[in-house]
């Protein structure tokens, strides 16, 4: 196998509203186009090349003469806006109802029930951000050893523990017990260690974290690979929302160091998958409404575009795209229901207009046509699009 499937998801970039997307109170979000707007139109010329004006009327973004990618957009069929949702949904799993999730804490009994099973009371119990809850209660939980609990607008049960007060092991160990108690209706998408350290007022998080993520209910594109021994390589959280399950990703720390290990992978692998998140863009930027943030990283993103175009070869195709939308310029800090950009480049595409898919699961199936592989579950593929002169 020469052939390469390059999924690029870039984190929260959504291209407009869902036609759903007044039922989960997102009427309006935009974020490619309204942030584009509220910093005075975009200067992103490499993603303008690829054809990202060709999709949407985006300030700043010309519609290319001769886009040098194929482009689309996809819209969510999955219920729900979370990045478990929408990585699934491109792996061919389909959700009928969303994540639940906490905006009041969770429930007593499941509060009772994690306190008794691993020996330690519990703190907060809010929706919060992990830098004020660690700043509210880091005190008292060195004080007193009780966990701090905490989530937030995803579907996350999130615990964090001073290192010093809570050894590693017994933090992995306490979110296990929770991920085998967080089963439906309470089926969190994802427990969340999340170990800080540092003394009371200059608490900070460390690098340790780790997710427990439910798994996918159903066969998934890199299930299906892994049958045929078709190699599958992720980088960032990939892993994670995917339960570890036919993937291994290499975790990164921030969007550069996701674009080095991209161009590493691009090295090493031979043929098969690589499958790559760059999370700042919902994490850093969409969460806390930074506008500013959220252009500079698509600005840094498209400056390092050439490179990663440089590094395909004749049997690569590219697919960049998102899971969900993050509108950094709207009044909430949630995830957005939105559609999604689809640019797909290599040197055997031929551009053109892939229309509006009506799921992302059109891009799983593309991908395993192109790799050899019989996966057409949830999606109708569009390779012979891609690859008709």
């Amino acid at each position: 196998m020469t052939r390469r499937a390059i999924i690029l998801v870039l984190d929260g970039v959504g291209i407009g509203e869902a036609p759903d997307a007044a039922e989960y109170g997102d009427a309006g979000s935009n974020t490619l186009g309204n942030l584009a707007r509220a910093v005075g139109g975009f200067d992103l010329p490499n993603l303008t090349r690829l054809g990202l004006g060709c999709i949407a009327p985006i300030a700043g973004v010309e519609p290319a003469q001769n886009p040098r990618a194929a482009w689309g957009t996809m819209r969510p069929a999955s219920a729900g806006k979370d990045s478990t949702t929408g990585h699934w949904e491109i792996a061919g799993v389909h959700l009928a109802r969303p994540f639940p999730t906490y905006p009041h804490g969770f429930p007593a009994q499941i509060v009772s029930e994690f306190a008794e099973r691993t020996g330690r009371g519990v703190l907060a119990n809010i929706a919060a951000s992990g830098t004020e809850v660690i700043a509210r209660f880091g005190a008292e939980h060195e004080r007193t050893g009780r966990w701090i609990l905490y989530t937030s607008a995803d579907s996350v049960f999130q615990v964090a523990a001073h290192d010093r007060v809570v050894p590693l092991d017994e933090l992995y160990a306490a979110c296990e017990i929770a991920r085998s108690i967080l089963v439906a209706p309470n089926d969190v998408s994802r427990v969340i260690a999340r170990p800080f350290t540092g003394e009371a007022g200059a608490h900070r998080r460390t690098a340790a974290r780790r997710d427990f993520s439910i798994p996918p209910p159903e066969r998934t594109l890199l299930d299906v690979l892994a049958e045929r021994g078709i190699v599958r390589m992720g980088v960032g959280k990939v892993d994670d929302l995917f339960a570890g399950r036919a993937i291994a990703s290499v975790h990164t720390a921030d969007n550069a160091a996701g674009l080095a290990e991209i161009h590493r992978a691009l090295d090493a692998l031979h043929g098969g998958l690589l499958f790559a998140n760059l999370v700042d863009f919902d994490q850093l930027w969409g969460h806390r409404n930074d506008v500013t943030g959220f252009y500079e990283g698509l600005r840094a993103f498209d400056s390092a575009l050439p490179g990663i175009e440089g590094a395909l070869r004749e049997d690569d195709l590219l697919f960049l795209t998102a899971d969900h939308g993050n509108d950094p310029t709207t009044s909430s800090t949630d995830h957005s229901r939105e559609r999604v950009p689809l640019l797909v480049a290599g040197s055997r595409v031929h551009p053109r207009s892939l229309g509006e898919r009506f799921t992302f699961s059109d891009l799983g199936v593309t991908v395993a046509d192109w790799l050899g592989v019989d996966f057409r579950d949830h999606g109708v593929s569009f390779l012979a699009e891609l690859l008709a002169a």
